[in-house]
């Protein structure tokens, strides 16, 4: 079991390091275009979404984490059935069912909000 962990470790850390360097750049790309006065509807963009597509970004990747979390405990509540190479297999797929559902779950916030807005009105998350 130590090379999974060893892995996991590693996609811990590297994902870290990803987050903080995306995070980074978006700071530096938005502050450049406010210090150049581009502020208008072409830069609208970078700053849609707002509470709303932070609570559903927070959703999504809450979604995912439970589905790693369930194959990690599969694993470990079943390791005569489900090996290493196993619960990595497990992981993405739950990982990957959860995008899956998060898609067809924001497909339909995005109708229900279209039917009260109406297609002009209606924000992109």
């Amino acid at each position: 079991m130590g090379s999974l962990t060893d892995a996991v470790e590693m996609l811990v850390v590297f994902g870290f390091f990803f987050l903080i360097i995306k995070q980074l750049t978006e700071f530096w790309t938005r502050k450049r275009l406010i210090d150049k006065g581009m502020v208008d509807e072409k830069v609208k963009f970078l700053y849609t979404g707002g509470a709303r597509g932070h609570a559903l970004n927070n959703l999504k990747w809450g979604m995912i984490l439970i589905g790693v979390g369930m194959a990690a405990l599969l694993s470990y509540w079943f390791p005569d059935y489900i090996y290493e190479g196993g619960t990595v297999g497990l992981m993405l797929i739950l990982g990957g069912l959860a995008f899956i559902i998060y898609y067809f779950m924001l497909g339909r916030l995005a109708k229900e909000e279209e039917q009260e807005n109406g297609p002009e009105n209606t924000p992109q998350v």
